[in-house]
């Protein structure tokens, strides 16, 4: 059986955190003055009491947690927070409909960054900051952050972080789970902070720097601008950000590694050679076709290159061009990276660099049985032999993420989206990207979809956050029976 009580005192605690972040944009509102303060201040009060309210129902029960446990838990605790993370936009009336102020908010905390605003910068510097905030937050992952404090409360973090956590096998570096989890978590902030100093020293301000870090760091996209990063017109900032995007993209524990100088694990690791060298390729063939089919010089098409290749793939989503405007060829490039995705274990998005080496390996060894029908061909990552249980996950995950996109592709279209915001839209919402293609690139927003196709691609971001079988799980029967 399912142990509701003790999701529900884990949900009352996750409210109580969504609590201090909202005080805490409030600080924001209250340092500039602006009219969201009382907003703030009626959402936290909201979000507080439901917290109080389900830590009091979730007392006394079991609290050791099970593996189904974990799924149940964390498919709550994303559609929780974005519930009640939603409340400020719509409170303030900035974003009346619940529907938008809906996806607006899952699109921050899956770090996906597709916006239904036409106008940013009108926004209060509070809801700004919050926008900002839920991506850094939803980025490492909320329930990251929860087996981080879970033991205080005599709760096991591992069946959360093995529902929650990103790609087909997951790295330990220390045998607690929750050790593992702060240090990811000391990594992240670092890596945050260094980036709000590099951006000031840019000519950033102090406000943006940290939105745009933030956005960043948890490879979300959001900025406090219309026009993104094009908004700077400043090549500093530009190859900052792509810096910094592309360390987002890199699994999270070989970062750690890296700090404890275990460098040899980055040097073997076959998942990062596929992630460099796709980024090293994509962008000297996009530089190329800017080079020869724009007015752009060599270092302006190799920096917008680079920058878009790299926000593209870690699904961070910010924009210094449009590259709807550039040749249909770079718009397939570009989608072949949006379903790519960087590497397991980041904030990143999309199918993940380590199920592309699995399936090319898988791949090989088919052509290779094709001549020696007789001979035993293991998969090998990084010189180890992946278990087949491992290779078939990876290949019912290929099949029903490709299933699942033309079924919501055929989903938009009878909704009345054209074919290519229909293919662009699902693309980046199960991969957690942003802009997507046509109308809906990155010069525009996501306002003038149907109601409907707003949900659905909410539901997208969920799925695709959270590696489809952690949603898609609690929709099989078998889940549900008592053994």
């Amino acid at each position: 059986m399912i142990n509701f009580k003790i999701i529900t005192r884990i949900l009352g605690i996750l409210l109580m955190l969504e609590t201090m972040m909202l005080m805490l944009c409030s600080g924001i509102s209250f340092y500039y003055q602006d009219e969201a303060l009382t907003d703030f201040w009626i959402s936290a009060a909201i979000t507080a009491g439901t917290g109080l309210l389900l830590y009091t129902l979730g007392k006394g029960g079991d609290r050791q947690l099970t593996r189904r446990d974990g799924y149940v838990l964390v498919s709550l605790a994303w559609i929780t927070f974005s519930f009640f993370g939603m409340l400020p936009f719509y409170i303030s009336g900035y974003i009346p409909s619940i529907t938008n102020a809906f996806f607006e908010t899952m699109s921050g905390f899956t770090s996906t960054g597709a916006t239904i605003l036409d106008n940013i910068e009108e926004l209060p510097h509070g809801l700004l900051f919050w926008r900002s905030m839920t991506q850094w937050i939803g980025g490492l992952g909320i329930i990251m952050f929860t087996i981080a404090i879970l033991p205080i409360f005599g709760v096991s973090g591992l069946q959360v972080f093995a529902a929650e956590a990103s790609g087909p096998t997951h790295d330990k570096v220390h045998p607690r789970i929750g050790v593992t989890a702060k240090w990811l978590w000391i990594i992240y902030t670092g890596l945050t902070c260094t980036l709000v100093v590099l951006l000031m020293l840019g000519g950033m301000d102090w406000f943006d720097s940290v939105c745009h870090a933030f956005a960043t760091s948890g490879t979300g996209g959001f900025s406090t601008k219309q026009a993104s990063i094009a908004y700077y017109h400043s090549p500093y900032i530009e190859y900052v950000i792509s810096i910094f995007m592309f360390i987002s993209g890199i699994n999270f524990t070989l970062l750690l590694f890296a700090a404890n100088r275990k460098y040899k694990k980055l040097l073997q690791d076959a998942e990062l050679k596929w992630y460099i060298c796709s980024v090293v390729l994509f962008t000297l063939v996009i530089a190329v076709t800017l080079y020869m089919t724009t007015p752009m010089g060599v270092e302006e098409a190799f920096r917008k290159s680079l920058f878009q290749v790299v926000s593209i793939q870690t699904s961070t989503g910010f924009a210094t061009d449009d590259y709807v405007l550039w040749v249909p060829l770079t718009w397939g490039l570009l989608l072949i990276l949006m379903i790519m995705g960087a590497c397991a274990g980041s904030t990143t998005g999309g199918m993940k660099c380590i199920r592309m080496v699995i399936l090319s390996k898988v791949a090989k060894n088919e052509f290779k049985h094709i001549i020696h029908p007789n001979a035993v061909l293991p998969v090998r990552v990084n010189r180890q032999v992946i278990s087949p249980s491992i290779v078939s996950t990876v290949l019912a995950f290929s099949f029903i993420y490709v299933a699942i996109c033309f079924i919501s592709i055929l989903l938009m279209l009878a909704m009345g989206v054209g074919f290519e915001e229909s293919i662009g839209c699902v693309i980046s919402s199960i991969g957690n990207i942003g802009p997507g293609l046509g109308e809906m690139g990155p010069a525009y927003s996501w306002n003038a979809l149907p109601g409907a196709s707003k949900w659905l691609l909410s539901f997208l971001m969920l799925l695709g956050r959270l590696e489809l079988f952690t949603i898609l799980l609690l929709f099989t029967p078998d889940f549900w029976k008592r053994n």
